[in-house]
Order: structure tokens, then C-alpha cells, then sequence
């Protein structure tokens, strides 16, 4: 992938996790820097203007979710994307980040192959909110601002709840979306649905596209996958 010599900070008080998440995004082409804590991370946000920051949500002086407060109150960080790094089980913390500002959450224990292929989903992410937010795969195109599916160029009619799901879903590929975050995201606070709702509409959604495309986190919620 060409990464344009990215530049992603990396903030977490453990040596070897930060170890591993440079290696692995070093050798994917982008320029990676660390911080041991949420002072210093902000302090080397400030020197570095990093394309995308990585933060822990236990963090020693600041966590995460405050250091992603403050830079979201600062316009020099506007176009920084910010990933969190959370336990799967703690849903609170991946809520309460996500409603921060977080682009983006990723599990521990950390798979450096899931962690490369979730920062290259989110550059690419953000690159298409450019272009409209038209996602685009390898099989399949979704837009938007005309609701509009296409699977190997084939039209796929969907209901506007359907298609608000995949779009979600594939917004992000990669990352679990709890069942509550879908419910909130989709269907809105206002409105009383049953658990079973988001089970049809996945249902309905693989049946119309003709993909096996999304996965079901057992206990947790869905991902989408391709």
C-alpha cells in the first residue's frame, strides 16, 4: 500500500505492545512514534501533527478517552484519526470513546495482522469521505448519496434500513459494532425495536447481496468482512 509516509503515534505505558505495533507498521511504510503516557502523547501530538494516533484507554497522568477529548477541541487536530485501544469485554469504555471522537477501536490482545489491516481500512475510509463516501471493494461498491449497491457491477435493491446497516458495517471493515451501536446508529434512541430487528435485516442483506460479507461476533455484535 502507498502510505505517503504516514505518520501514526502510538500512546501506551506497555513497552512491548508499543514494540509490536511499531515493527509491524514500520514494515507497512509509515512513519510510527510513541508515547508512554497521555501528557506526553499530547505533547508529541502537538510536535508531530500525526495523520493517525493510537491511544490506549489505560493510560498512567491522562487516558485515551481524555487525551481524545482534548484533541478534539483543537483544530490543529481536526483531520487526525484516532483509534483506541480497549479490551473487547469493556463495551462502556468502547462506547464512551467512540461518542469522544474516536474514529475507530481496536482489541487486546492485539493481532498485528488485524491491527495493519484496520489502519489501512481507515486511511482508505477517510479517503473516501473525500470522494463522497462512496466505499469501494473488490466486488462490491457502496454509495451513499444515491443508495446505491452494486455486486460485481449487478444493481442490489435495498430497504433504506438494510442499506444504512451495510453501510455502517462496511464503513469500518473489521471492527466488531456491539448490537447496542447498531440499534443507536441505526434505527436512532427514539425508536423501540427488538433484538431480533438487527438479526432479519443481516439476514435479508447477505441473502440480497449473495456474500458471505458479514460476520456474527457471537454474544458481541457483527463485522464486516471481505
Amino acid at each position: 500500500m502507498d502510505t505517503n509516509r504516514k505518520r501514526i503515534l502510538i500512546a501506551d505505558d506497555e513497552p512491548d505492545i508499543i514494540e509490536i505495533i511499531q515493527y509491524n507498521l514500520k514494515q507497512e511504510g509509515y512513519e510510527v512514534f510513541s508515547a508512554k503516557d497521555g501528557d506526553e502523547a499530547l505533547v508529541r501530538a502537538k510536535e508531530l501533527k500525526p495523520d493517525l494516533v493510537i491511544l490506549d484507554i489505560m493510560m498512567p497522568k491522562r487516558n485515551g478517552v481524555e487525551v481524545c477529548r482534548i484533541m478534539r477541541t483543537q483544530t490543529a487536530f481536526e483531520n487526525t484519526l484516532i483509534i483506541f485501544l480497549t479490551a473487547l469485554s469493556d463495551e462502556s469504555s468502547q462506547i464512551k470513546g467512540l461518542d469522544t471522537g474516536a474514529d475507530d477501536y481496536i482489541s487486546k490482545p492485539i493481532s498485528p495482522k488485524v491491527l495493519v489491516s484496520r489502519v489501512n481500512a481507515l486511511f482508505r475510509r477517510h479517503k473516501q469521505e473525500d470522494n463522497g463516501g462512496v466505499l469501494v471493494f473488490d466486488q462490491l461498491s457502496i454509495d451513499p448519496q444515491q443508495y446505491m449497491v452494486k455486486v460485481d457491477g449487478r444493481d442490489v435493491t435495498l430497504a433504506k434500513k438494510e442499506f444504512e446497516l451495510l453501510y455502517l458495517l462496511a464503513s469500518k471493515p473489521g471492527r466488531v459494532f456491539l448490537r447496542n451501536e447498531i440499534l443507536n446508529q441505526v434505527w436512532g434512541n427514539d425508536v423501540i425495536v427488538g433484538d431480533r430487528t438487527i438479526d432479519v435485516h443481516i439476514r435479508k442483506v447477505r441473502q440480497k447481496l449473495g456474500m458471505d460479507c458479514i460476520t456474527t461476533v457471537k454474544g458481541v455484535g457483527y463485522k464486516f468482512d471481505i
